[in-house]
């Protein structure tokens, strides 16, 4: 898949699948305003961190949806992963921290290994020497986990505020 037109096409499916499925996700179940919460959140941390590995060129997005606006990559900070986001916390609503990082493994995986084939087959992806599989795997797990701290701690609050 090294044909620049092709990438671009698959990236342009990918963008339109998840528009598709995102607006039916978020509304699916409530408390809908959690999954606004832990999608913007998701959004605006997945920006600047990608912001800061892309100038310091340890990520490169050599082909992306819209280059002249963003040098991330704008389909995975900004609706991707920020959807994997809202399904994983829908998943994990009621669970027990045990219950809440097997389910973040389980779901984790094959969307990693989807990553690691694009740095090897495709130009979508640049990682540079210093950055390896272990970093963008561990990244993606614990950045879950920490969003997944905050919408709970924030239930907590809200939970807290309406009894009292």
């Amino acid at each position: 898949m090294k044909n620049n037109k092709s990438q671009r096409q698959f990236l342009l499916i990918a963008f339109i699948l998840n528009l598709v499925l995102l607006v039916p996700l978020a509304l699916r179940k409530p408390p809908v305003k959690d999954w606004v919460i832990v999608y913007l959140f998701n959004a605006l941390t997945n920006g600047i961190i990608d912001n800061v590995l892309s100038k310091k060129k340890i990520i490169k997005y050599p082909i992306k949806l819209f280059p002249k606006i963003f040098d991330t990559h704008e389909l995975f900070d900004f609706l991707l992963y920020p959807t994997f986001t809202i399904l994983y916390n829908q998943i994990t609503y009621k669970d027990k921290v045990g219950s809440i990082i097997y389910k973040l493994f389980l779901i984790t995986t094959p969307a990693f290994f989807i990553e690691l084939w694009a740095t090897r087959n495709t130009d979508l992806v640049k990682w540079s020497k210093k950055w390896k599989w272990y970093h963008t795997y561990f990244s993606i797990i614990l950045k879950s986990l920490f969003t997944r701290l905050i919408i709970g701690s924030i239930r907590g609050i809200e939970s807290k505020q309406s009894t009292g």
